[in-house]
């Protein structure tokens, strides 16, 4: 049997996805300042480490969807530096099973509306926030960046074309 990752032509372009938003996600979470993930922006605004752990339960429940057992939790946040780890390992765990022979038990545009999409929304917020907190990031090209499927940990290529 071929690999869905390479014959299905969706499910390799959510994989795809899957690695902008872990390089843009690296991106928005390395070098914080000190107590950034405690920053409260506004009254009923997510502190940064909130909006973390919400996005590593986002990666739980697109793997539980996508093996047919949908399930979702909302994590206490744990440090900056955890939930950073578990993100990326939420994410890998997706993504490798999106990488395996695995059936996928829901659409694929369903699992891009619903959880990936979200987290691109956050990784947003969470940049945002770093710019009100007084460590904006630099913007960058984001054609021009070395993004690779299967890429999908904090370990991510060097801005091609920042400014």
């Amino acid at each position: 049997m071929s690999n869905p990752s390479t014959s299905d032509p969706k499910r390799e372009l959510l994989r795809h996805t899957l690695a902008t938003l872990a390089y843009r996600g690296a991106k928005a979470v390395r070098k914080v300042p000190e107590g950034f993930a405690a920053f409260h922006a506004n009254e009923g605004v997510r502190t940064p480490g909130q909006i973390l752990a919400h996005m590593g339960d986002l990666f739980d429940w697109a793997l539980s969807i996508a093996v047919g057992k949908q399930a979702w939790q909302d994590s206490k946040p744990l440090s900056w530096e955890q939930e950073v780890e578990r993100f990326f390992a939420a994410l890998k765990k997706f993504d490798d099973f999106l990488a395996s022979n695995e059936p996928v038990q829901a659409p694929l545009e369903r699992l891009f509306q619903g959880p990936i999409a979200d987290a691109f929304t956050h990784v947003g917020q969470i940049a945002i926030l770093r710019r009100l907190a007084g460590d904006p990031l630099k913007g960058e090209n984001y054609y021009k960046a070395e993004m690779a499927t299967g890429r999908v940990g904090a370990d991510q290529a060097k801005p091609k074309l920042e400014f």
